[in-house]
């Protein structure tokens, strides 16, 4: 009776633990095919290819050619496709957006709201001129009034003439007005003279092909996801700081993203709003370069303002768009305030605390550890204390780089 006991015990328990498996397994399944559509964004993408809708320097080769495949997927949200890809000899990101593409609109979900995209313009007979026009008022719109947008609108008739042949076509003025309504890809031309963001290697429609960052996350380990369900969040945490780089390699990453918050702020084009300051946003090279892997919410500042103005609230919690770009809310009239609480700098230094003090020499620790804490206690709108933003900013690099500087990591 007693083994009989024990046997049933033991199969119950053993049933449990496949019904509980299986039952994980399901639904991760359900999950992946319900995100992972690349078959279905490149039909959309290669059928309007083909009807001479669209076009663009990487169609023929994902359209045709078939020397362009999507890899790995790593999409978190449906209609935001992200894969590992390779073209020819490149590796690469590929990005596709579903015929949906981001505007920003703080709603009490706080998500982007969606358009489709007709890729219908500019409409047929528009001229050069025009488009150019098209593409300075659009920018204007993005970024504010900047007195140098004559020479981003350069960049985007030179990136929209993808065969090179001295002309645009209209179906390559309608792929390159599709990306431009991505946030992304406007911050990836603000900054292609920088080495934060990672370089445009081709595009078709709103499918686009971004260069390979070899180390990402920021920091931490990638687990198969049947481990990380089970891993509590704290001991997650302290893995994470585990698997860093040595401390010379991870004070050139932070001065990177110490330079990447000196180049949004008061940049060639304008401010922009660093909103997920988090170690997913950012990844590094093998010279351990700061690379930017996502900037969906790196934003244009003057684009911000305006619809957080609109904002209803109740709450300051009611202002927040990402996880960081937090203003006020004015009680006296239910709407948000446009100045954020807390500057890109502040944020940037709270993500690096707890990775750059890790392993910190004990002569730079104390300093290091003294400016971090004042830079995370930076408030109020970066206008208001720039001369203090410059010199917490510039304490840090100096502090990093007279560190590192005599070291080949530098």
């Amino acid at each position: 009776a007693r083994f009989s006991y024990l046997h049933m015990k033991y199969l119950f328990f053993s049933w449990l633990a496949v019904f509980v498996g299986s039952w994980i397994v399901y639904v991760e399944y359900s999950s992946y095919t319900e995100l992972c559509r690349g078959h279905d964004c490149k039909n959309s993408i290669c059928d309007k290819y083909r009807k001479g809708v669209i076009d663009g320097s990487a169609c023929s080769s994902l359209c045709e050619k078939d020397t362009l495949y999507l890899g790995k997927c790593f999409t978190a949200k449906p209609n935001s496709q992200v894969y590992s890809g390779s073209w020819g000899d490149l590796e690469g990101v590929i990005k596709c957006q579903m015929e949906e593409a981001p505007h920003y609109d703080l709603g009490n979900e706080m998500e982007p709201r969606k358009e489709a995209v007709a890729f219908n313009k500019p409409t047929k007979g528009t001229s050069v001129e025009k488009f150019r026009e098209m593409i300075l008022n659009h920018l204007k719109a993005k970024v504010g009034d900047q007195a140098n947008l004559a020479d981003l609108a350069t960049q985007v008739l030179s990136i929209a003439d993808a065969n090179k042949d001295g002309h645009i076509s209209l179906p390559e003025a309608r792929s390159t007005w599709a990306l431009l309504q991505l946030n992304e890809f406007l911050l990836a031309l603000v900054l292609q003279d920088r080495e934060h963001t990672p370089k445009l290697l081709g595009f078709c429609g709103d499918l686009y092909v971004m260069e390979k960052v070899p180390h990402s996350p920021l920091y931490g380990i990638s687990l198969p996801w049947i481990i990380e369900v089970w891993i509590p969040a704290g001991l997650r945490r302290s893995m994470d700081q585990w698997f860093t780089p040595s401390w010379p390699h991870k004070s050139k990453i932070s001065i990177g993203l110490l330079e990447l918050v000196e180049d949004v702020f008061h940049g060639t084009f304008g401010s922009f709003l660093m909103c997920d300051v988090s170690a997913t946003s950012f990844g590094y090279n093998d010279r351990h370069d700061l690379k930017v892997m996502d900037a969906r919410y790196i934003v244009p500042e003057a684009i911000f303002q305006e619809v957080i103005r609109q904002q209803r609230c109740d709450v300051d919690e009611d202002c927040l768009y990402g996880a960081d770009c937090l203003t006020s809310c004015d009680l006296t009239k239910h709407r948000c305030t446009p100045e954020v609480t807390r500057p890109n700098l502040a944020k940037a230094c709270e993500a690096l605390k707890d990775y750059i003090l890790r392993g910190a020499p004990s002569d730079v620790r104390e300093e290091l550890e003294k400016q971090l804490y004042a830079c995370i206690a930076l408030k109020g709108s970066s206008e208001q204390m720039e001369i203090e933003h410059s010199l917490i900013l510039n304490n840090l690099k100096t502090l990093l780089w007279k560190k590192i500087s005599h070291t080949k990591d530098s």
